[in-house]
């Protein structure tokens, strides 16, 4: 039996956002109980160039929304990242959960030679679905989720691997 389309997207972008949110979780009662104002958490970074952990989590969504909808052939909903506290980026990825749940796996047929192109900075990147799945949006995911959970970390929540991995 062969990996389709929908299977290496929607339940990794699911399972990992779920990650994300036990983490912001953890460092909302981290913050808590070290009498830490939200934002040391929220606005801290790895480097001065990266992205504070707020816009970490925003990218992850980002990516998982774009990583479903772009191969699938729909319109993914539009966050303007606006969200400046843990409720808040908790609600962002409720919703990019419940839109990426909401894509059907009738939606994936034939995706995998479905065009898919973006434009970034630099100019328009083109890919077949698959070669955009695999080779662009899990590992942008993946880049960003990481990095959100190596800033909590670096900032002292008492995390491990079984964290990231969503092991309980």
């Amino acid at each position: 039996m062969s990996l389709s389309m929908y299977q290496a997207s929607v339940p990794v972008f699911a399972r990992s956002l779920r990650m994300l949110s036990n983490l912001l979780a953890k460092a909302e009662a981290h913050a808590a109980a070290q009498g830490m104002k939200p934002e040391e958490l929220l606005e801290a970074r790895l480097a001065p160039d990266m992205y504070a952990l707020t816009r970490q989590i925003q990218a992850a969504c980002d990516a998982a929304k774009f990583g479903a909808a772009r191969p699938a052939g729909v319109t993914p909903p539009s966050h303007p990242d606006t969200e400046t506290s843990f409720a808040e980026l908790q609600a962002r990825i409720t919703a990019v959960l419940d839109f990426i749940n909401g894509i059907g796996e009738a939606a994936f047929a034939g995706s995998e030679t479905r065009p898919v192109s973006l434009k970034t900075g630099s100019g328009e990147l083109s890919f077949t679905g698959q070669e955009y799945l695999l080779g662009f949006a899990l590992p942008n995911f993946f880049f960003h989720a990481v990095t959100a959970y190596d800033i909590l970390r670096h900032k002292g929540l008492p995390l491990v691997k079984r964290d990231f991995l969503n092991l309980g």
